[in-house]
């Protein structure tokens, strides 16, 4: 399996600490704002390569519903 990049460790860092805080996981416009991108569709990008990767998984079709792996 490919390492991952820096962006995709800071948005798993965030999702962990999001979770661990709030007991859920962050919205798509959460995680671009503590990581530092504007884009929601960037910040899909990077969650669904993760994704793929098998690295998160997620219930149903929102990103709301991240799972760590």
């Amino acid at each position: 399996m490919n390492e991952i990049t820096e962006m995709q460790r800071r948005i798993l860092i965030c999702v962990r600490e999001w979770i661990a805080e709030y007991g859920e996981a962050p919205t798509i416009r959460e995680i671009g704002q503590r990581v530092g991108l504007s884009s929601t569709s960037s910040t899909a990008y990077q969650l669904g390569r993760l994704e793929e990767r098998g690295v998160i998984s997620r219930a149903g079709r929102t990103w709301r519903s991240i799972r760590l792996c």
